[in-house]
């Protein structure tokens, strides 16, 4: 092998080296995961607008409703939503996607589904979910195992099944 080739894989060893430690050293175990998730939501509990539900769920009224019903179990929402870990990343979104979602109620994560049910039309509101209430020890996609997750709602229609 010349000097050349070997000064690159030299190079190339030292930056998968790099990459793979820095990944270990940052990498949230899901027990950390879950303590932080924890602290977090008792220390939002502690703001005069947060309602927490007997699950856990927390929630905040950003706008409300100009609807008069709110959805049930069997319907389709239309919504924009923006979703984030605690620490602010988001990992999801409607206006990232450039439309609006449609979701049956009855198939979302369970926070959501609850979460739902207090909003009328036209509403906003701030979801707080514990990981229990969210993607749990599994996890999902970029929502790593036991992580609490933040969503910004807007219920922009509610459609009865047929």
């Amino acid at each position: 092998m010349g000097k050349n080739q070997t000064q690159i894989l030299a190079m190339v060893t030292a930056i998968f080296v790099g990459i793979t430690l820095f990944s270990v050293v940052n990498a949230k175990t899901p027990q950390e995961n879950k303590l932080a998730g924890v602290a977090f939501l008792t220390a939002n509990a502690k703001n005069p607008t947060i309602i927490t539900t007997k699950s856990g769920l927390q929630y905040e009224v950003i706008t409300p409703g100009t609807g008069n019903k709110s959805p049930t179990l069997a319907d389709t929402v239309t919504v924009n939503y923006r979703g984030t870990k605690i620490d602010g990343q988001e990992f999801d979104s409607s206006y990232a996607h450039g439309e609006p979602a449609t979701f049956p109620v009855n198939a979302l994560i369970t926070g959501w589904t609850e979460g739902l049910l207090f909003m009328k039309e036209g509403a906003k509101y701030r979801f707080y979910i514990p990981s229990e209430l969210a993607y749990g020890e599994a996890g999902g996609g970029a929502v790593e195992p036991n992580e609490a997750l933040v969503f910004d709602v807007e219920l922009l229609k509610i459609k009865q099944p047929e």
